[in-house]
């Protein structure tokens, strides 16, 4: 049977912390806590599971903290858990059953991260795979009868087993607060962070958040070694930020850039926003229906679904359509978000 270290970083989470950890007990042989400048009583709770408590000063970089906790482990396997998650009775005896039989060759588990969308802030499915258990020493091997090499890619064991997220609450605050440090920084974002930036920006950004990642998303526009996807998150946050900060020459222009190319019901959308603040609701009808029917979303399922649809049907009824305007408004409510989209490493 495997060791395993439950890892994990924290700040003023006395609400949860206790909760998480009772979730947890008869897995873990350690636990490794570390505490990024807490001021309530999340150390003093952090005592009664273990006395491998660690301080961490806090530098806006979420894996150098990770990194730090896992620097501690000294079991077979890290487990890196988050404050705010659980494992349910069903659950906690999968992990029992994988933690007895786990062959030694399985580098990492990936496991079901549900609830997402609670006080979600980047993510467009309720459900995704994400690797949460990893061998702390890796050994390398040769594979291939001829012309050998060593096998570079981790052996992944997609598990059953399903991690409940429960946050208090939403953390687009801090995160923007985050990549706007980064970005001070001159640290480039790496792909997939830029879109995880644009994403938090589509679906929990405020006027005030668009227009403070303005320049930086302009900058991605002239940068040669960003792909076409990277463009397109580029356009869409700045077509957005100007829209709500009320340039709308500059919205227009940015907006027609990405429509030209390969629309995306993010541009549609905010198209039809433009026209229907106008009350020029034929107009707008057409981008909504494009938004909801004729292009697919980029950054925010939404917008390819309940948004759009919901507008129609305000349109429809501010026209004096009442049949149509109750047809979009009851798909609009019957509409429901995709469940889940696997995650790969």
């Amino acid at each position: 049977m495997i060791s395993i270290s439950i890892c994990l970083i924290v700040k003023n989470e006395e609400v949860v912390l206790s909760r998480c950890l009772d979730s947890l007990k008869g897995i873990g042989d350690e636990i490794i806590i570390v505490d990024t400048g807490s001021t309530d009583n999340t150390k003093k709770i952090a005592t009664k599971y273990t006395d491998k408590i660690y301080d961490f000063k806090w530098i806006d970089d979420f894996a150098a903290a990770r990194n730090f906790a896992f620097s501690k482990a000294t079991k077979d396997y890290i487990y890196s858990a988050d404050a705010d998650e659980i494992l349910n009775n069903e659950n906690h005896k999968k992990f029992i059953e994988i933690k007895q039989v786990l062959l030694e060759e399985i580098e990492i588990v990936q496991m079901k991260y549900t609830n997402q969308l609670q006080y979600g802030t980047t993510y467009n499915f309720n459900t995704e795979y994400r690797p949460k258990l990893f061998k702390r020493l890796r050994t390398f091997t040769w594979i291939d009868s001829i012309h050998e090499t060593i096998r570079i890619e981790p052996v992944i064991y997609d598990s059953d087993i399903e991690i409940i997220h429960m946050p208090e609450t939403n953390h687009a605050e801090r995160d923007f607060k985050t990549f706007l440090t980064v970005i001070k920084r001159g640290e480039r974002l790496s792909s997939r962070l830029l879109s995880m930036y644009a994403k938090e920006l589509f679906i929990s950004g405020k006027a005030f958040d668009f227009k403070s990642g303005l320049e930086y998303f302009k900058g991605v526009l002239y940068d040669e070694e960003r792909s076409n996807d990277e463009i397109k998150y580029a356009i869409c946050i700045i077509s957005k930020g100007y829209r709500l900060n009320n340039d709308v020459y500059n919205f227009l222009k940015n907006c027609m850039k990405g429509v030209a190319d390969k629309p995306c019901s993010e541009l549609c959308y905010e198209l039809g926003e433009y026209y229907y603040e106008l009350k020029d609701y034929d107009e707008a009808i057409i981008w909504y229906y494009n938004a909801a029917f004729e292009t697919e979303s980029f950054l925010n399922v939404h917008y390819n679904g309940d948004y759009p649809l919901r507008r129609l049907g305000e349109c429809y009824d501010a026209i004096g359509n009442k049949e149509e305007a109750e047809n979009y408004m009851k798909m609009s409510v019957n509409w429901s978000i995709p469940e889940s989209e696997d995650g790969r490493i």
